[in-house]
């Protein structure tokens, strides 16, 4: 009898053994209050060059320590999961400068329309047989009846032109079909779009807008520009039903976690903010999503949901207010004409403001400093950047300007002397230098060759002390940080020009623009965007140290594994 009890608790023993080596040797999972990492390079991201540490221990969401291992378990209590990085990188989570969160979804749904490298819409002829496979497959009703496209460019099709109505009836002439433009910024329907959004000979450009027309200077072409498309755009891709809009925010959230986001900016908020909320108020957030809220819809702004506090992971975080148009698309207001102007457009076309009224910008970003919101500017052309300084000099002049954090988004073809002007009203540069591969030789083009060499002048930027980060503006394309990685450190164009080798960031540079730079821009890098003792457990695995490896092939660096709050919430599976 003895010996059976005896060998009763030596088997509960070893049982009690293996429990404890099974935890310590887990991947993280939620079995354990805390996580150790090791065995990997862990990037801080704290200081001015690169710092790297042995471990780092995770206790309940938050960084418990940072250094040796032995510390790190030391620190991580009694009850511990080992996790062992194999040689990975470890970073901490990505705060992009500038992402359109609720976008994901419509580029998640809808049918993909960009070009190589990231789709295959290279012709005419391809655009049109996806969006009639899509159709085939997905039918309309998660589109609110239209069939619908993202991120077609029509400077890299082939045929280096903009679809028509005519072009887009192949794919149908019953429904109602909307293709998006990589820009966001213009849309192109089919006649029966046309006809559902009732445009038609007599329907005037709206403020802010271009309806293209036919040769006979009446009959619309089916192309939308801006304030003519945007409004339309936003309605289509934002459904109001609240399981359809729940698929596509669940889909766009997926696509950021797999990129490794832990926050993602909404960019312009409108109307779809209720969704979001509610979104959020029944916990379906995964990430941090601070929003910017459209100047026209301030009651979203004044509502419970406006501070620096997050509920339930969303926050809105002040105002988004939209001054011209697209670098690419040509509607970015210059001061000097482009020099191939777009269709329907003379020769001295400069592009054109989004609000011609100074007096009104000046209203509206008046408010702003009253209230002591957080103001993002959309920005392209040097015109609108002198309109936005125009408007800045009397607000900071009656309300002062401490810490406002003022961000400046874009910036493509602003001038390198109103950098100076940055400076002086202590903007942040969230610059753009993606747009130096798809459409570096299209600049060439169209600005000439010098100013091509100084589009998004990210590093002169830093060189005069403002602060910068980068960012994707998805869903203008993927919301791939290791791409906005590549091209911030490259600069190098589809047919692999150089373009302004001086405004290049280092790797690691370009790092911080996208973790410890990102976090301050939104007043999070107390909490956020490095790896420190105290601050939030929101950490990336890459396969690769975007340190040490060959510039070139920082676009191919894949995110292993997002964490958020301490808790895994994406996991790379080979396909």
């Amino acid at each position: 009898m003895k010996s059976l009890i005896t060998l009763l608790i030596i088997m509960f023993l070893i049982s009690c053994s293996n429990n404890k080596q099974d935890k310590k040797d887990n991947q993280g999972s939620a079995f354990n209050s805390s996580t150790v990492y090791y065995n990997g390079d862990i990037i801080t991201m704290e200081g001015n060059e690169p710092a790297y540490v042995e471990a780092i221990a995770v206790m309940d969401g938050k960084i418990a320590f940072v250094g040796s291992k032995e510390e790190a378990m030391k620190a991580a209590g009694k009850d511990y999961s080992m996790v062992d990085l194999k040689g990975q990188t470890l970073v901490p989570g990505f705060v992009d400068g500038h992402i359109h969160f609720h976008g994901l979804g419509a580029q998640a749904v809808t049918a993909h329309l960009l070009a190589e490298p990231d789709g295959n819409c290279n012709d005419m002829a391809t655009l049109i047989t996806v969006l009639k496979d899509w159709y085939a497959k997905n039918g309309t009703d998660k589109t609110d009846g239209w069939v619908v496209g993202m991120g077609f460019d029509d400077v890299a099709l082939k045929e280096n032109r903009f679809p028509t109505r005519v072009d887009l009836d192949q794919v149908s002439k019953d429904k109602p079909v909307m293709a998006v433009h990589i820009s966001g910024h213009f849309a192109v329907v089919n006649s029966k779009g046309l006809e559902v959004l009732g445009i038609n000979s007599n329907t005037q450009n709206p403020e802010g807008g271009v309806i293209r027309r036919e040769k006979d200077g009446k009959t619309p072409n089916g192309v939308l520009e801006e304030l003519a498309a945007i409004p339309h755009i936003i309605k289509i891709i934002s459904p109001t039903d609240r399981e359809i809009s729940d698929y596509y925010m669940d889909k766009g959230q997926e696509m950021a976690v797999s990129y490794g986001y832990t926050t993602a900016q909404e960019g312009r908020a409108m109307t779809f903010h209720e969704q979001l909320a509610d979104y959020a108020k029944r916990g379906k957030l995964k990430i941090d999503v601070p929003a910017y809220v459209d100047y026209m819809f301030p009651q979203y702004i004044r509502s419970d949901w406006y501070g620096k506090v997050y509920k339930n992971h969303y926050r809105v975080a002040g105002m988004k207010l939209t001054l011209d148009g697209s670098a690419p698309g040509r509607t970015a207001w210059r001061t000097v004409p482009y020099l191939i102007p777009p269709e329907g457009q003379k020769k001295g076309y400069k592009g054109y403001p989004a609000i011609p009224d100074d007096e009104k910008v000046k209203q509206i970003i008046d408010t702003a400093f009253a209230n002591n919101w957080q103001l993002l500017v959309h920005c392209n052309g040097d015109a609108a950047a002198d309109q936005l300084f125009r408007a800045l000099a009397p607000a900071v002049a009656k309300y002062g300007n401490n810490d406002r954090r003022t961000v400046l988004v874009h910036g493509q073809l602003i001038r390198m002397n109103q950098l100076d002007s940055m400076k002086k009203y202590d903007v942040v540069a969230s610059l753009f230098p993606m747009h130096t591969f798809y459409w570096g030789d299209w600049y060439d083009k169209i600005i000439g060759t010098d100013k091509a060499q100084q589009i998004s002048p990210i590093k002169s930027a830093l060189n005069r002390g403002l602060h910068v980060t980068s960012h994707t503006d998805a869903p203008i394309a993927y919301p791939n940080l290791m791409m906005i990685l590549w091209t911030t450190v490259n600069r190098v164009s589809r047919t692999g020009k150089v373009m302004g080798v001086e405004e290049r960031l280092t790797p690691y540079e370009a790092l911080q623009s996208i973790t410890i730079w990102g976090a301050w821009q939104h007043f999070e890098e107390d909490r956020k965007g490095s790896l420190k003792e105290g601050k939030i457990a929101d950490l990336v695995i890459l396969d690769q140290n975007p340190l040490k490896i060959d510039p070139m092939k920082l676009r191919d660096i894949k995110v292993m594994e997002t964490i958020k709050d301490g808790e895994i919430i994406y996991k790379y599976k080979k396909q």
